[in-house]
């Protein structure tokens, strides 16, 4: 299934904010045929709180200066796990720890008609 051309800019526009912030270790995850809500789902980490906000903070940033809207965000207040939803791309900025509880690649990379990692 071939993704929608906005959501292959959008992710390309995302995965670069997210470079240029130093999250690490991000995940692209593939939800094209598997997801009605999503083209693509993106996990990364921030290394304390105020990266995460950080990270979160440029990315939605760079979503509204590139003319995407409804975009949004829950968990800024705390910034332990912050879901920025623009649609056709969502992102999950965790904190180390509370991405390793939840482990949400886990969950959509494994068993029967799984996404895959991109």
């Amino acid at each position: 299934m071939k993704a929608q051309p906005d959501a292959d800019k959008t992710l390309s526009l995302i995965l670069s904010r997210l470079e240029d912030m130093k999250a690490e270790e991000t995940v692209t995850i593939d939800l094209r045929g598997k997801s009605t809500y999503s083209d693509y789902m993106i996990v990364t980490t921030g290394r304390v709180n105020r990266h995460v906000g950080a990270i979160a903070d440029n990315v939605t940033k760079g979503l509204k200066e590139n003319g995407i809207k409804n975009i949004h965000v829950e968990g800024l207040p705390n910034c332990d796990w912050v879901l920025i939803d623009s649609g056709d791309v969502i992102v999950h900025v965790f904190r180390p720890e509370v991405r390793e509880f939840y482990n949400l690649e886990r969950l959509y990379t494994q068993g029967p008609g799984a996404a895959k990692a991109i």
